[in-house]
């Protein structure tokens, strides 16, 4: 057991949780953004808390210059691991993302980027306020002017309104199975959701692995990100239903996407 979070044991089967997660869908999503909303070419990109590089990798791909952030040293070997797979098969015509071992508010380069991310809830992370201001602040830092910034978060009205609940995921895997039980609590006065994962790793019925992980995440209003946003120096552009991103946010949908501009 383990009260770290994104320790080795949950890294090591992060991919199979989130394996019907369709990040080409995100990415071409994401794309469409930068055609829309940036006045040039889009070449540079920062992805801030990119875990084991589910965007940073396709968007990499598809040619963009990608450099990655994360605080867990597990993710980010897993990260590594893929990345230089894909420039192997890739015959090297890839431009291979750069990966940095850091908390995203103590993240320190010496460089302008087109757009920055924070994908996957990242920004939820950052619990209090001032947290959520230096986090920002680091955006408004990396981004050139009139770059954008785009993120996606748990919408508060949503929250309350389904509010989480207990749920089992079991993933086949050869004679085995992973679980993963999730049980969640909300603190309306912070503003956050409290979620518990257990989770199990079988083989032949005997269990290899065991983890717990206690993940707090706060959800967001819309007034209170454009109030964020505006302190550190960003314009909310607009904010919709993700992935279905075209639709405008409502008490149905649990994330939502942001972009703004510097």
């Amino acid at each position: 057991m383990t009260a770290k979070i994104f320790d080795a044991n949950y890294s090591d089967q992060y991919d199979l949780l989130y394996g019907e997660k369709n990040y080409e869908a995100e990415c071409d999503v994401l794309e469409e953004i930068f055609r829309r909303n940036f006045d040039d070419e889009v070449e540079t990109i920062l992805d801030l808390g990119c875990g084991t590089g589910n965007h940073a990798i396709p968007l990499a791909q598809r040619g963009y210059q990608v450099t990655g952030v994360d605080f867990s040293p597990e993710m980010l070997a897993h990260a590594r691991t893929k990345a230089q797979e894909i420039v192997i098969d890739a015959n090297s015509q890839v431009n291979e993302p750069l990966f940095y071992e850091s908390n995203l508010r103590d993240f320190e380069i010496d460089t302008k980027f087109d757009v920055v991310l924070m994908m996957f809830a990242v920004l939820g992370y950052q619990l209090q306020n001032d947290h959520v201001l230096e986090a920002l602040s680091v955006v408004k830092r990396y981004l050139r002017s009139g770059g954008l910034f785009v993120f996606d978060v748990w919408y508060g009205p949503a929250v309350l309104a389904i509010k989480p609940g207990d749920r089992i995921k079991v993933i086949k895997l050869g004679d085995g199975r992973l679980i993963r039980a999730a049980s969640g609590s909300l603190d309306t006065f912070h503003h956050t959701a409290e979620v518990n994962y257990h989770l199990w790793c079988i083989d032949q019925n005997q269990v290899i692995s065991e983890t717990e992980e206690n993940h707090r995440m706060r959800y967001f209003f819309p007034q209170e990100l454009a109030f964020f946003l505006h302190q550190a120096g960003l314009e909310l552009k607009g904010l919709t239903a993700f992935p279905n991103w075209e639709t405008p946010a409502s008490e149905e949908s649990w994330n939502v996407l942001g972009i703004a501009r510097n």
